[in-house]
């Protein structure tokens, strides 16, 4: 049996609870987490805004130790750190084949499947597949990639979504090239990581938005040059850090058609505004069809930061190991799993950058 912070239906508080876990099956790993990352997508699945079927462990920003493997596995062996994976691609999909692991087809076959069972039988899902809220979890082999070396296990958890979105939301979907000006909309965990990323990326002026201002000094040792708050002159004051055109790319991590719109509206004509953030279905975006023609901007989301976590973990361990890529720094509050609705609290409050659950 081990510990897990339960969600038994949405909008009900997390509970502490004993999950039964079997052992691994063919493909399958058994992985005792040392950290989790508390994400925003956890706490909108909590809430409802995005589905998951109940009673579930959330948690999908990971890492930790594996403990036993299945018949067939072969990448990772007992005692191998690993990064944990929510979205892996299944190499064969079209998706995949025309290298868009992060769109593939099967990367939520794990989703709607139980993986473990309460005391009392009921099966218990995986949170985003990978149930990374509690002391250990069973992942198929795909959703694990190999820890880099010089990379603490503890901190190496938000290799798994958080730094892997924001650093992909630059390099991968954005393509921000050194002296090109970047305006950051919310300063959660992935808004920071993205700060980081247009720092390495050499861009400049990095305008980081947000609606605390008590995000301003973490903005700035986070990269960025400039804080503006949120309000209805942002994109005005935008303009004016930047020559008075507007940023070459603005990155919306928020999740919110009025935060989408403002970032869209601080964006330069011909400029690209990348939407990060993930919002409900029912808030609604719209433009005119004269500014659309007019200003000439794109639009476009960004899934995982476009990522290939096997590419690109090796990389995002690189830039760690010779310092451009601070992954402390993105931690503000260290808890246990009895902590984690707090730190959704925070979140919600817009407070704080990444929460880690240390085991």
């Amino acid at each position: 049996m081990v510990r897990a912070a339960l969600l038994t239906a949405v909008g009900a508080p997390l509970e502490l609870a004993e999950i039964e876990l079997p052992a691994p099956g063919p493909g399958q790993v058994r992985v005792r987490l040392a950290a989790a990352g508390v994400c925003h997508s956890d706490l909108s699945l909590a809430n409802g805004v995005l589905r998951a079927p109940a009673p579930v462990v959330l948690g999908h920003e990971g890492a930790g130790t594996v403990t036993a493997v299945g018949e067939g596995v072969t990448t990772v062996r007992p005692g191998d750190q690993v990064v944990l994976n929510w979205a892996p691609s299944c190499g064969s999909c079209h998706f995949c084949e025309i290298s868009e692991p992060w769109l593939c087809e099967r990367a939520a076959d794990a989703y709607g499947q139980t993986y473990g069972t309460l005391a009392d039988g009921t099966g218990v899902y995986p949170g985003l597949g990978v149930a990374a809220f509690a002391e250990e979890t069973v992942v198929g082999e795909r959703a694990l990639l190999p820890l880099p070396d010089g990379v603490p296990l503890a901190s190496a958890a938000l290799l798994g979504c958080a730094v892997l979105t924001g650093y992909g939301a630059v390099h991968n979907a954005a393509r921000v090239r050194a002296g090109e000006s970047v305006v950051v909309y919310g300063l959660g965990g992935v808004g920071l990581a993205v700060l980081q990323a247009a720092r390495i990326a050499g861009a400049g002026p990095i305008v980081a938005v947000d609606v605390s201002p008590e995000k301003e000094e973490l903005a700035r040792r986070h990269g960025a040059t400039d804080f503006l708050l949120a309000d209805d002159q942002t994109a005005r004051a935008v303009r004016k850090l930047t020559d008075g055109y507007g940023a070459d790319h603005a990155i919306e991590c928020v999740g919110r058609a009025s935060t989408i719109r403002a970032a869209w509206s601080a964006t330069r004509r011909g400029g690209h505004t990348t939407v990060v953030g993930i919002g409900g279905k029912e808030d609604m975006v719209s433009f005119s069809a004269l500014e659309l023609f007019h200003f000439a901007r794109t639009v476009s989301g960004c899934v995982y930061g476009n990522s290939d976590p096997a590419r690109d973990i090796p990389v995002l361990a690189e830039h760690v190991r010779a310092g451009r890529l601070d992954l402390e720094a993105l931690i503000t509050d260290r808890i246990a799993l009895a902590d984690i609705p707090a730190a959704f609290e925070r979140m919600a409050a817009g407070r704080g950058g990444r929460s880690l659950v240390v085991f």
